[in-house]
């Protein structure tokens, strides 16, 4: 933003280089106002506003164009972390009343999960995936997205195929039936298996049985309560990785050092250990 301008002169710039009619440029100014709730900051200037009304001007500077495509380019990052989460919904509910394609890059997959219809994970610069947050979360095509979506991270325990089943030290996982065929084509290579921590049930809680159950033993080393869940840290099979329960809180010991956990087979992913593309 212009610090010697005032909102109203900073949301007008633009258009007004493109010689509209100033009656125009006060019936968009307004309009554009209105829509981000900053009417009555108009006669201010920069440094008399918050963060949040800060951003507001900017998005309202940007919108202002009646553009048929926004780029968005991290508009978030300099915000702490409560501004973030109220800017994120107030984002989603301008892209829905207006109706025009926005291009919104982020680093905070938090972001690009809530606010995305179709979502481009990119690395390097190069593009991994391209599909709904959905798609993206149930099926990622290779480690590094599956890695990248998802909070806490996804697990990953390295490993092999024997006999059809992935196996670690003293662990040895089955998988769906419908899923086997591509397993048993690794029959004896090295492979990388992905679980998301919050497909790790602790067993005293399933509810019900999957078809094709796991079982895992943790040592637990920290079990942190975040007020409606919990995160568990320890090691399975020697590798570090975390469970997230939601569970109730006065029945959950956080003391407690050893724990099995339940984990549905029709929930594993699968990486090749090379190029480490998804198997399954």
């Amino acid at each position: 933003l212009y610090p010697h301008m005032t909102v109203y002169d900073n949301m007008a710039f633009g258009i007004k280089l493109q010689k509209m009619p100033k009656d125009t440029i006060d019936e968009k100014v307004r309009k554009t106002a209105k829509i981000l709730e900053i009417e009555d900051l108009l006669d201010r200037k920069p440094k008399q506003l918050s963060g949040g009304q800060r951003q507001r001007v900017a998005l309202g500077r940007a919108i202002i164009r009646d553009a048929q495509v926004f780029l968005m380019d991290e508009p978030l990052s300099n915000l702490d972390a409560k501004l973030r989460v109220q800017m994120r919904s107030e984002i989603i509910e301008l892209h829905r009343s207006l109706d025009t394609t926005t291009i919104y890059v982020t680093h905070d997959q938090t972001e690009a999960m809530t606010m995305a219809t179709r979502l481009v994970v990119m690395n390097k610069g190069y593009i991994q995936q391209i599909g709904t947050p959905k798609e993206i979360y149930q099926k990622p095509v290779n480690k590094f997205v599956a890695s990248f979506i998802g909070s806490p991270a996804m697990n990953f325990i390295e490993g092999e195929i024997k006999k059809g089943k992935f196996v670690a030290n003293d662990l040895e996982i089955s998988f769906a039936p419908e899923k086997q065929a591509k397993v048993n084509a690794y029959e004896g290579k090295k492979v990388t298996l992905g679980m998301r921590p919050e497909e790790l049930v602790a067993s005293d809680f399933v509810t019900e049985m999957p078809e094709v159950p796991n079982t895992l033993h943790m040592d637990v080393s920290v079990v942190e309560l975040l007020g409606h869940e919990f995160i568990v840290h320890g090691k399975v099979a020697g590798t570090r990785i975390l469970s997230k329960l939601n569970v109730d809180v006065n029945k959950f010991d956080t003391n407690v050092r050893k724990l099995d956990f339940i984990v549905d087979a029709d929930k594993l992913h699968l990486f090749d250990f090379e190029d480490e593309h998804s198997i399954i």
